[in-house]
């Protein structure tokens, strides 16, 4: 269910400007889309911002715009300030709730490693996947069950089980999350060829998602 959300039109776009509707607690920004005969410049609550982004980043919006009328939407672009990470600018996509959509889908791991429970270390390697499927079907989040891995046991982006009408679109061989040897009852070559591994599953992972933004371009 899409939640609603108001925002205000602005005409004004010097940078006096702009710093006066943050100190007020307003954040610029600008929704586009097919649906629109324009880009519409608004101004959006910050609290109200900063919540949806910490609580449901992927949500559906009807937003309400003055003089433009309701508008299903999803955030596109966030932009903040790099120093502080305070929000300084937002870009909402108008979308048709028939057609698909992208989005980026945060990864949960569940459950009790047995190569945890065995003195194995955990650790996630990806934490996020990217999925496809209509806007009221994208998933909070991907949850992964760890509880079966062992010690050296991975689990791949092509291991886990998504929720009906979501493809995921990220790279199948990407490392979601694996079971590392405990350091301290490995003999140094071990250690060095543990180190190999990791290393290399990290540069595949890495050359997946390099390869995706080159190709999505």
């Amino acid at each position: 269910m899409a939640i609603a959300m108001k925002a205000d039109q602005r005409s004004n776009q010097t940078k006096g400007d702009l710093r006066k509707l943050r100190l007020n607690g307003q954040i610029p920004g600008v929704v586009y889309g097919r649906g629109l005969e324009s880009a519409a410049n608004i101004s959006i609550d910050e609290k109200q911002l900063t919540a949806l982004l910490r609580s449901q980043p992927n949500a559906v919006l009807d937003l309400d715009i003055p003089s433009v009328g309701k508008h299903s939407v999803m955030v596109a672009n966030v932009q903040r300030d790099a120093l502080n990470r305070q929000l300084i600018h937002v870009d909402f996509h108008q979308i048709n709730m028939n057609e698909q959509v992208k989005a980026h889908v945060r990864i949960d791991a569940v459950g009790d490693s047995t190569g945890v429970r065995e003195g194995g270390i955990l650790q996630a390697i990806l934490h996020e996947l990217e999925v496809q499927c209509l806007p009221n079907s994208i998933p909070d989040a991907i949850t992964v069950d760890i509880s079966t891995l062992g010690i050296g046991e991975s689990l791949l982006v092509s291991d886990l089980t998504l929720p009906e009408g979501v493809e995921v679109k990220s790279e199948p061989q990407l490392v979601v999350v694996t079971i590392l040897a405990p350091q301290k009852e490995l003999s140094e070559e071990e250690k060095a060829a543990q180190d190999v591994e990791q290393h290399e599953a990290e540069s595949r992972s890495d050359h997946a998602q390099h390869k995706e933004i080159a190709t999505s371009t």
